[in-house]
């Protein structure tokens, strides 16, 4: 009997992914092609990420047919939305909309929409083993380039349900760490680049209060902060350290807000900062901490494959 599989789709401002699951939600496939940022610049316009989405998507769905020919595609499943808000929209997304509409239409195969935020939450409970976290109300940080949320979230009608705590009241967590990256001579994006700068450092790491207002963090001043530290001291390694310390201090405030108003509490990571091992390091302490893989916390559609076959085969 042909193994069925379930075929996720994402197209995230900077990266193209496809996965595919099998009916026990083993992965066969996590396939991935980042969009190309010109030197020296911190990102890309939208019609830029959908042109280099449009460009990508045909090699990597004939990179998919080699693992879909394996089995029966039972079901598609793609991020339409950034977060599961009313409002909520990026063109880029629309890529991947329009391709699993057309795969969908052409095959009769059934359709299944849930936001990149929600695949990201999937992606960290399926790579963490805590899918146990589905029957229970629980806190998920989002932290990449695009987004610096704590939200509280719980399954409701099949899908997840997610109320914002709190958050960034300005820059993204991810846009500090690339900004400064790139200030340092480091390509975009410069997450991975600057953590190996970090644990190059010897030095003690000053310390700077962090500054949360309202269940939000500030992290405009740490660019500031970052600049001025360099300026004093020309030491990038030490420079970085200070960034990646200073952000795991300000998300640790904000668990620390979110359990004064709930209670002790199981906390989800997912985004692409939360790979980082310093700053995941520094909030892991102190309670029930459930981490994506490094590989899967950066965009990749593990996770809304995984929502696609849990949804399909009436799991959540």
């Amino acid at each position: 009997m042909a193994d069925k599989l379930y075929l996720g789709i994402d197209t995230s401002n900077y990266t193209t992914s496809l996965a595919i699951v099998n009916e026990g939600g083993e992965l066969i496939a996590n396939l991935k092609r980042p969009l190309p940022v010109k030197a020296g610049e911190c990102g890309l316009r939208q019609s830029d990420a959908v042109f280099h989405h449009t460009v990508n998507m045909p090699s990597l769905m004939k990179e998919a047919k080699n693992y879909l020919r394996l089995g029966e595609l039972c079901a598609i499943g793609v991020s339409s939305r950034p977060r599961s808000v009313d409002g909520s929209y990026m063109p880029c997304f629309l890529v991947g909309v329009s391709t699993a509409e057309s795969i969908s239409a052409t095959s009769g195969v059934p359709l299944q929409s849930f936001s990149h935020q929600d695949g990201h939450i999937m992606a960290a409970l399926y790579s963490s083993g805590r899918e146990d976290l589905l029957s229970a109300t629980f806190g998920a940080f989002h932290i990449s380039g695009g987004t610096t949320e704590l939200v509280r979230v719980k399954l409701s009608g099949g899908e997840f349900a997610t109320e914002l705590f709190g958050g960034t009241a300005d820059l993204n967590a991810g846009q500090a760490i690339d900004r400064i990256g790139v200030k340092l001579g480091l390509d975009f994006p410069a997450g991975i680049a600057l953590e190996m700068l970090a644990l190059q450092n010897v030095k003690k790491i000053p310390k700077r209060k962090t500054s949360l207002s309202n269940k939000k963090i500030n992290l405009s001043g740490l660019e500031n902060m970052a600049y001025k530290l360099y300026e004093q001291t020309l030491d990038k390694p030490l420079v970085a350290a200070f960034v990646f310390d200073y952000v795991g201090r300000a998300i640790s405030a904000l668990i620390e807000s979110y359990e004064a108003e709930y209670g002790k509490s199981s906390f989800v990571f997912a985004g692409g900062v939360m790979s980082n091992t310093i700053v995941k390091g520094i909030v892991s302490e102190g309670g029930d901490r459930a981490f994506a893989e490094p590989e899967l916390s950066r965009d990749n559609a593990v996770g809304i494959a995984e929502l696609c076959r849990r949804k399909q085969l009436g799991l959540l």
